[in-house]
Protein backbone atom coordinates (compact mmCIF):
# COMPACT_ATOMS: atom_id res chain seq x y z
CA UNK A 1 0.00 0.00 0.00
CA UNK A 2 1.32 3.47 -0.97
CA UNK A 3 0.27 6.18 0.89
CA UNK A 4 1.22 10.30 -0.13
CA UNK A 5 1.72 12.76 2.90
CA UNK A 6 1.73 15.98 1.18
CA UNK A 7 3.71 18.73 2.33
CA UNK A 8 2.59 22.17 2.42
CA UNK A 9 5.01 25.00 3.35
CA UNK A 10 4.17 25.69 6.72
CA UNK A 11 3.30 21.79 7.59
CA UNK A 12 4.32 20.43 10.26
CA UNK A 13 2.77 17.03 11.47
CA UNK A 14 3.86 15.56 8.11
CA UNK A 15 7.29 13.83 9.39
CA UNK A 16 4.83 12.35 12.22
CA UNK A 17 2.23 10.73 9.82
CA UNK A 18 5.34 9.27 7.68
CA UNK A 19 6.86 7.99 10.72
CA UNK A 20 3.36 5.79 12.28
CA UNK A 21 3.16 5.08 8.63
CA UNK A 22 6.41 3.88 7.88
CA UNK A 23 8.03 2.87 10.91
CA UNK A 24 5.18 1.90 12.94
CA UNK A 25 2.59 -0.12 10.28
CA UNK A 26 5.57 -0.47 7.69
CA UNK A 27 4.07 1.28 4.85
CA UNK A 28 4.99 2.90 1.69
CA UNK A 29 4.73 6.29 2.75
CA UNK A 30 5.93 9.15 0.88
CA UNK A 31 6.15 12.81 1.43
CA UNK A 32 4.89 14.65 -1.39
CA UNK A 33 5.78 18.68 -1.90
CA UNK A 34 2.57 20.70 -2.44
CA UNK A 35 3.33 21.21 -6.19
CA UNK A 36 3.25 17.72 -7.27
CA UNK A 37 0.61 17.10 -9.75
CA UNK A 38 0.42 13.49 -10.01
CA UNK A 39 -0.89 11.75 -7.05
CA UNK A 40 -1.77 8.45 -9.43
CA UNK A 41 0.95 5.69 -7.97
CA UNK A 42 -0.76 6.39 -4.63
CA UNK A 43 -3.40 4.23 -2.76
CA UNK A 44 -4.62 6.69 -0.13
CA UNK A 45 -3.52 10.70 0.02
CA UNK A 46 -3.26 12.37 3.68
CA UNK A 47 -2.96 16.06 4.39
CA UNK A 48 -1.49 16.28 7.85
CA UNK A 49 -2.17 19.12 10.09
CA UNK A 50 -0.08 22.48 10.43
CA UNK A 51 0.00 26.22 9.44
CA UNK A 52 -0.27 25.68 5.88
CA UNK A 53 1.15 29.14 4.37
CA UNK A 54 0.90 30.89 8.03
CA UNK A 55 -2.75 30.64 8.14
CA UNK A 56 -2.72 33.28 6.34
CA UNK A 57 -6.32 34.72 5.11
CA UNK A 58 -7.45 31.84 6.88
CA UNK A 59 -6.49 28.08 8.00
CA UNK A 60 -6.61 26.36 4.49
CA UNK A 61 -7.82 29.40 2.93
CA UNK A 62 -4.28 29.21 0.51
CA UNK A 63 -3.38 26.06 0.59
CA UNK A 64 -6.12 24.86 -1.17
CA UNK A 65 -4.80 26.61 -4.49
CA UNK A 66 -1.63 24.77 -4.32
CA UNK A 67 -1.05 22.47 -7.54
CA UNK A 68 -1.05 18.98 -5.81
CA UNK A 69 -4.95 20.00 -4.76
CA UNK A 70 -6.07 19.00 -8.10
CA UNK A 71 -4.60 16.09 -8.07
CA UNK A 72 -6.07 15.29 -4.60
CA UNK A 73 -9.13 16.51 -5.61
CA UNK A 74 -9.26 13.84 -8.72
CA UNK A 75 -8.08 11.53 -6.48
CA UNK A 76 -10.95 12.10 -4.05
CA UNK A 77 -13.75 11.69 -6.97
CA UNK A 78 -12.21 7.94 -8.41
CA UNK A 79 -13.15 6.94 -4.01
CA UNK A 80 -9.34 7.21 -3.29
CA UNK A 81 -9.27 7.40 0.47
CA UNK A 82 -8.19 10.82 1.58
CA UNK A 83 -7.65 11.56 5.54
CA UNK A 84 -7.48 15.37 6.17
CA UNK A 85 -5.70 15.90 9.60
CA UNK A 86 -6.28 19.27 11.58
CA UNK A 87 -4.91 21.84 9.28
CA UNK A 88 -5.85 18.80 6.57
CA UNK A 89 -9.38 18.87 7.59
CA UNK A 90 -9.54 23.11 6.96
CA UNK A 91 -8.23 22.90 3.80
CA UNK A 92 -11.00 19.84 2.54
CA UNK A 93 -13.15 22.36 3.69
CA UNK A 94 -11.76 25.37 1.98
CA UNK A 95 -11.01 23.13 -1.19
CA UNK A 96 -15.00 22.06 -1.44
CA UNK A 97 -13.84 18.29 -0.74
CA UNK A 98 -16.35 18.58 2.82
CA UNK A 99 -19.18 21.08 3.56
CA UNK A 100 -19.20 23.47 6.09
CA UNK A 101 -16.64 25.94 7.63
CA UNK A 102 -14.23 26.20 10.40
CA UNK A 103 -14.20 29.05 12.59
CA UNK A 104 -11.79 30.81 15.36
CA UNK A 105 -11.91 28.49 18.60
CA UNK A 106 -15.24 29.79 20.68
CA UNK A 107 -12.63 30.05 24.04
CA UNK A 108 -10.28 32.38 21.36
CA UNK A 109 -7.81 29.85 22.75
CA UNK A 110 -5.37 27.85 21.23
CA UNK A 111 -6.33 24.53 22.75
CA UNK A 112 -3.86 21.34 22.49
CA UNK A 113 -4.37 18.72 25.20
CA UNK A 114 -5.66 14.99 25.00
CA UNK A 115 -9.22 14.88 23.98
CA UNK A 116 -11.92 11.95 24.32
CA UNK A 117 -13.54 11.18 21.07
CA UNK A 118 -16.27 8.94 20.09
CA UNK A 119 -16.44 7.26 16.72
CA UNK A 120 -20.37 7.32 15.36
CA UNK A 121 -19.89 5.08 11.87
CA UNK A 122 -17.56 2.61 10.88
CA UNK A 123 -18.39 2.98 6.84
CA UNK A 124 -15.19 5.27 5.89
CA UNK A 125 -11.97 3.83 5.08
CA UNK A 126 -10.56 5.37 8.80
CA UNK A 127 -13.05 3.91 10.75
CA UNK A 128 -13.56 0.51 8.96
CA UNK A 129 -14.39 -2.31 10.79
CA UNK A 130 -14.31 0.43 14.80
CA UNK A 131 -17.20 -0.31 16.26
CA UNK A 132 -19.62 2.82 16.15
CA UNK A 133 -19.47 4.02 20.02
CA UNK A 134 -15.89 3.76 20.38
CA UNK A 135 -13.97 5.99 22.74
CA UNK A 136 -10.59 7.22 21.32
CA UNK A 137 -8.48 9.65 22.77
CA UNK A 138 -5.96 11.84 20.57
CA UNK A 139 -4.56 15.05 21.06
CA UNK A 140 -6.51 18.43 20.12
CA UNK A 141 -4.06 21.37 18.61
CA UNK A 142 -5.75 24.13 16.96
CA UNK A 143 -6.58 27.77 17.20
CA UNK A 144 -9.26 27.12 14.62
CA UNK A 145 -11.39 23.93 15.50
CA UNK A 146 -15.14 25.62 15.29
CA UNK A 147 -16.46 23.87 12.64
CA UNK A 148 -19.65 25.61 12.12
CA UNK A 149 -22.56 24.20 9.53
CA UNK A 150 -25.99 25.77 9.50
CA UNK A 151 -29.00 24.22 10.34
CA UNK A 152 -30.25 22.37 6.62
CA UNK A 153 -26.19 21.41 6.06
CA UNK A 154 -26.18 19.93 9.69
CA UNK A 155 -29.56 17.74 9.22
CA UNK A 156 -28.26 16.54 5.89
CA UNK A 157 -24.82 15.55 7.84
CA UNK A 158 -26.57 13.67 9.91
CA UNK A 159 -29.38 11.67 7.69
CA UNK A 160 -26.36 10.28 5.67
CA UNK A 161 -24.25 9.36 8.39
CA UNK A 162 -21.34 11.54 7.37
CA UNK A 163 -20.74 12.62 11.31
CA UNK A 164 -17.67 10.14 11.66
CA UNK A 165 -16.26 11.68 15.05
CA UNK A 166 -17.61 13.53 18.19
CA UNK A 167 -15.73 14.90 21.00
CA UNK A 168 -16.65 13.05 23.83
CA UNK A 169 -16.94 15.06 27.40
CA UNK A 170 -15.98 18.92 26.88
CA UNK A 171 -16.16 20.33 23.56
CA UNK A 172 -12.76 21.76 23.09
CA UNK A 173 -13.70 24.51 20.64
CA UNK A 174 -17.66 24.97 20.58
CA UNK A 175 -17.72 23.31 17.45
CA UNK A 176 -21.22 22.20 16.21
CA UNK A 177 -23.26 19.16 17.22
CA UNK A 178 -19.62 18.32 18.83
CA UNK A 179 -18.48 17.35 15.58
CA UNK A 180 -14.61 16.61 15.41
CA UNK A 181 -14.42 14.64 12.32
CA UNK A 182 -16.77 14.54 8.94
CA UNK A 183 -16.65 12.77 5.94
CA UNK A 184 -18.09 13.17 2.45
CA UNK A 185 -21.01 11.66 0.54
CA UNK A 186 -19.13 8.59 -0.49
CA UNK A 187 -17.45 8.16 2.60
CA UNK A 188 -13.99 8.29 1.22
CA UNK A 189 -13.03 11.88 1.95
CA UNK A 190 -12.32 12.35 5.58
CA UNK A 191 -11.21 15.10 7.99
CA UNK A 192 -10.72 15.48 11.73
CA UNK A 193 -9.32 18.01 14.33
CA UNK A 194 -7.96 16.00 16.69
CA UNK A 195 -4.03 13.69 15.52
CA UNK A 196 -4.04 10.09 15.22
CA UNK A 197 -0.67 10.38 14.63
CA UNK A 198 0.45 11.73 17.56
CA UNK A 199 -1.43 8.73 19.72
CA UNK A 200 0.09 5.51 17.90
CA UNK A 201 2.77 4.78 20.23
CA UNK A 202 3.21 4.04 23.93
CA UNK A 203 5.85 6.56 24.35
CA UNK A 204 3.27 8.97 23.40
CA UNK A 205 0.87 7.69 25.85
CA UNK A 206 -1.73 6.66 24.02
CA UNK A 207 -1.91 4.26 20.91
CA UNK A 208 -5.57 4.63 20.26
CA UNK A 209 -4.54 6.57 17.05
CA UNK A 210 -3.22 2.87 15.69
CA UNK A 211 -6.88 2.04 15.34
CA UNK A 212 -7.05 4.83 12.90
CA UNK A 213 -4.21 3.54 10.46
CA UNK A 214 -4.79 0.06 10.66
CA UNK A 215 -8.63 0.55 9.48
CA UNK A 216 -7.28 2.24 6.50
CA UNK A 217 -4.57 -0.79 6.70
CA UNK A 218 -7.58 -3.66 6.93
CA UNK A 219 -9.92 -1.58 4.22
CA UNK A 220 -7.12 -1.54 1.56
CA UNK A 221 -6.17 -5.27 1.97
CA UNK A 222 -10.39 -6.02 1.75
CA UNK A 223 -10.23 -4.14 -1.21
CA UNK A 224 -7.70 -6.15 -2.97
Amino acid sequence: MRVAVVVFPGSNCDRDCHHVLSEVFGLDSELVWHTETDLSRFDAIILPGGFSYGDYLRSGAIARFSPVMESVTKAAERGLPVLGICNGFQILLEAGLLPGAMLVNESLQFRCHPQEITVEVDRTPFTFGIKPGTVLQLPVAHGEGNYFIDEAGLAKLEANRQIVFRYAGDNPNGSVADIAGICNEAGNVVGMMPHPERAAEALLGSTDGQQIFRALINYWEGRK
